[in-house]
């Protein structure tokens, strides 16, 4: 961060702040500010304070929404630093006394129930005997023994009342953990059981998503992005560059007579976009933007556009210039920076826009200018595009858009200098989608959500042709407006990383782990037994860690935990995606190995792009452990671990058209089975005998099935989910291997739609909805029911012990939060259990978001 920003607290007399943006002093000349269709009435303050803790707006879309404050006049003309509104909220402490409504309840019943009834019935008894006793000798002895057996009775009672209570909450430690336990250790007297806080509302976190092109978010990233806003999450899209195109702003049926203009097909672009945003935040595309220009940390300036209606939501434009190519060279990218092809990449401004110096990046730039906007938005999650998208077998072309993954490579850059430079900050997850590729895939929304996501993109492509934004730019994207869908990307969205569902294990103790990415190091929370106190997140040593991780227990007890990890090196070419693993040093124990690598089945990045999936990994009957990915020519490749702990070569198992992560579970007999979803069905592979090599690849006959596969070994073989195409729904099939791969019992369970993961231990199965939430079946023939949690990548589970299931989920607040149930028929699940404090640093800013520039592929590709 450069000497020139002093940093959210610094500010003036009248309470305003006096940064000057991101990083940078801004000029006097370049600091206007420009509300798209509202009138000015002198400077107006573009980020409003805003309480973080409201509930979602539900009101007229017209109307302010409860975070909107009336624009200020003659304010300071640079914008408040991001999240400011989150300095009102309580400190950790206050936000565990409050996260549980139930403990203040419990506490006050033990004093209640048994202490006050044993003085008032015993203090009774004994002023009766005295009055029998100063009548008749013979009366007064028989009164004497009655009052002893009433004592007595009374007293057996009182210890059958105490044990009640003392089960019960015995009963709730086990659900809730730290939160009765620290309340039980510091008792509230009676009479001030009513100054207890309310409980706060849970965190929805906050989301910055950075994408290449204005429309890579409406394309790939959503419904996420739709939910998140309609969740009240702050939401800032962040624009790498201008998306220019060749300028040509129309259908292919005036392609040819339309005049190109760069700069105003990325005014356009740019005016589509809000109108998209709008929509889905206000209901109302018009409804009105104020548009701020903000010095940004790389030295350039960005374009910032608050949403007046609902000012948690961001638009940040960096205005680089796009590729102009799909697939062909062209130095003037972001890839040319990247590999250095170029020194420099020149700004692509759009018309109209407030930005009207022009400026260039090197590529450090680039990366301190996403560190800027990190910093000033401090985002719990992250969203970017796949990095290694891979390139096609036969003509080894790259499966995405060149802007699209060397766009997300330099996010991971810079969120790895923002958790490495950045310690005032909150944990922060990342999630990477998919981008071209779905159009060759099954698609995984059901028809209402695809409607849904379609109707955005038409808002974006400007279907009507209604001149709503008042400018001769245009009022979307018309390249798209012939099929707003793309190549069925409106039909589908598919995470590229994070969908392994057994980041949740249990030890021999009861006591649980969960392992997720957070800041690019695997983060560990553990439980110790079934009734310990909850400890974490503890960051495991080693950073570059991609989203998701996998663990299995091995043949001694102890956790094994695998993912992959992403280093840079000097040269653009050192670029270098390993698998990892690190293992428990003791059953039960906190410490770990330092993470030693497998490898990668890849030979160089400039081949494939380091297009390897997550790794699936599983011990079979012998206690041998294999690790499974998907390489970059979609085939199936493994290593073996050896008797003495060294590793095996890569395997090459075969398969052909593979997509997403393999899944590998053990069947009864303790043989290994690995299962991998090909654009058209599921193929697996089986040991013919516990420690034998795999078996040749096998068709298993299911039908087409969208990503991911979840495998679990139950039913003396192995139990797969997946979801139906164009549905949502969980279907289910057992897969037995004795005398090779057999399908049964195929099943279609239903389910809230959605998409995604569905987790599976005991009777309990969960999976996101549509909606987003997560949705649980607890038993068969029970309707789904739905949580209110909104979370990043899949959600896992695991049987602790053999009665219960427990079930975890990671918010787009980056916390961790957990349930459970009884692994009996119509079990319900136990309120949610957030684990550790809120995760915010004690003062945040207020909501201010970076821009980044709207690019384009060329023509007609977003």
């Amino acid at each position: 961060m450069s000497d020139s920003w002093q940093g959210p607290g610094a500010r003036d007399p009248q309470g305003l702040s006096t940064g000057s943006g991101w990083g940078q002093q801004a000029r006097p000349s370049e600091q206007g500010q420009q509300p798209d269709r509202a009138p000015r009435q002198g400077r107006q303050q573009p980020y409003p304070a805003r309480d973080a803790r409201q509930q979602p707006y539900q009101g007229h879309p017209q109307e302010r929404h409860a975070y909107a404050h009336p624009p200020r006049q003659h304010v300071h003309p640079h914008p408040h630093p991001p999240e400011q509104a989150h300095q009102a909220e309580p400190r950790a402490e206050s936000a565990e006394r409050a996260e549980a409504p139930e403990a203040p309840e419990a506490e006050a019943a033990a004093p209640e129930v048994a202490a006050p009834e044993v003085d008032a019935e015993t203090s009774g008894s004994r002023r009766q005997a005295r009055r029998r006793a100063r009548g008749k000798d013979g009366v007064r002895d028989g009164a004497r023994d009655g009052a002893r057996r009433r004592r007595r009775r009374r007293g057996g009672l009182l210890k059958v009342v105490a044990f009640c209570v003392v089960t019960a909450v015995g009963s709730l430690i086990l659900l809730r953990g730290n939160e009765l336990l620290d309340r039980l250790g510091t008792p509230t007297a009676p009479d001030k059981a009513a100054e207890t806080p309310a409980p706060e509302p849970p965190d929805p976190g906050r989301v910055l998503q950075v994408i290449a092109h204005p429309d890579d978010d409406l394309y790939f990233m959503n419904p996420d992005l739709r939910y998140s806003i309609s969740a009240g999450s702050p939401v800032t899209s962040v624009y790498l560059t201008s998306g220019e195109a060749d300028g040509i702003n129309a259908g292919s049926a005036k392609a040819a007579t339309t005049k190109p203009d760069k700069p105003a097909y990325a005014e356009a672009r740019q005016n589509g976009i809000r109108a998209a945003y709008a929509k889905m935040a206000t209901g109302d595309r018009g409804s009105p933007w104020t548009r701020t220009v903000v010095p940004t940390k790389g030295g350039g300036h960005a374009e910032v556009d608050v949403l007046m209606a609902k000012p948690q939501v961001n638009l940040v434009w960096l205005q680089l210039r796009e590729a102009g190519t799909v697939y062909e060279t062209a130095p003037n990218s972001l890839h040319g920076l990247w590999d250095g092809k170029i020194p420099r990449l020149d700004s692509m401004l759009a018309s109209g826009t407030p930005v009207k110096q022009p400026f260039s990046y090197s590529k450090d730039q680039v990366v301190q200018t996403l560190v800027g906007i990190l910093e000033q938005y401090r985002p719990t999650t992250v969203r970017s595009q796949d990095p290694t998208p891979g390139r096609y077998p036969d003509t080894k072309r790259y499966t995405d858009h060149q802007d699209h993954f060397y766009g997300a490579r330099f996010v991971q850059l810079a969120t790895a200098a923002y958790a490495k430079d950045v310690t005032d900050r909150p944990h922060f997850a990342v999630q990477n989608y998919a981008g071209y590729i779905n159009g060759s895939l099954p698609s995984a929304l059901d028809p209402d959500e695809a409607k849904e996501k379609l109707d955005i993109l038409g808002t974006y492509a400007w279907l009507d042709r209604q001149n709503h934004c008042n400018s001769p730019a245009g009022c979307g994207d018309l390249k798209i407006s012939d099929q707003p869908g793309g190549n069925r990307w409106s039909d589908s969205i598919n995470y590229a990383r994070g969908t392994s569902t057994n980041w949740l294990t249990s030890d021999a103790q009861q006591g649980l782990w969960a392992f997720k990415v957070l800041d690019g190091q695997v983060a560990v929370w553990h439980r110790a037994g079934p009734a310990g106190r909850w400890k974490g997140p503890d960051l495991l040593p080693g950073t570059g860690m991609d989203p998701g991780v996998s663990t299995v227990t091995l043949a001694d007890g102890r956790t094994a935990v695998f993912g992959t990890r992403t280093s840079f090196g000097a040269k653009p070419t050192d670029y270098r995606r390993e698998v990892v693993h690190a293992v428990q040093k003791q059953p039960g124990a906190e410490q770990f190995t330092e993470w030693q690598s497998l490898g990668t089945p890849e030979t160089a990045d400039e081949n494939w792009t380091s297009d390897i999936s997550a790794p699936a990994v599983s011990v079979d009957g012998t206690g041998q452990l294999a690790a499974y990915v998907r390489d970059g020519a979609a085939g199936l490749r493994g290593r073996v671990q050896q008797p003495d702990g060294s590793w095996g070569p890569w395997e090459k198992y075969g398969g052909t058209d593979l997509h997403g992560s393999p899944a590998t579970a053990t069947d009864g007999a303790g043989r290994r089975m690995v299962f991998a979803a090909t654009s058209k069905s599921v193929v697996g592979w089986t040991q013919p005998t516990p420690g034998a090599p795999l078996g040749q690849v096998t068709a298993t006959g299911l039908p087409d099935t969208t990503l991911p596969l979840t495998a679990d070994g139950r039913e003396g073989g192995v139990r797969l989910w997946f979801r139906k195409p164009g549905s949502g729904n969980v279907r289910t099939a057992l897969i037995t291997g004795e005398g090779g791969l057999k399908v049964s019992q195929m099943t279609d369970l239903g389910g809230l739609q959605g998409f995604g993961s569905v987790t599976a231990s005991g009777h309990l199965l969960a999976g996101r909805t549509a909606g987003g939430q997560l949705g649980s079946e607890s038993g068969s023939g029970r309707p789904w029911e739905r949580s209110p949690l909104l979370f990043v990548g899949a959600p896992s589970s695991t049987m602790t012990g053999k009665g219960l299931v427990s079930l975890a989920v990671v918010g787009l607040d980056a916390r961790l939060y957990v349930t459970s149930s009884a692994d009996v028929p119509n079990a319900h699940l136990a309120p949610w259990q957030p684990v550790g404090p809120r995760n915010a640093p004690p003062s945040l800013p207020s909501p201010v978001s970076p821009t980044s520039p709207a690019s384009g592929p060329a023509p007609a590709a977003p």
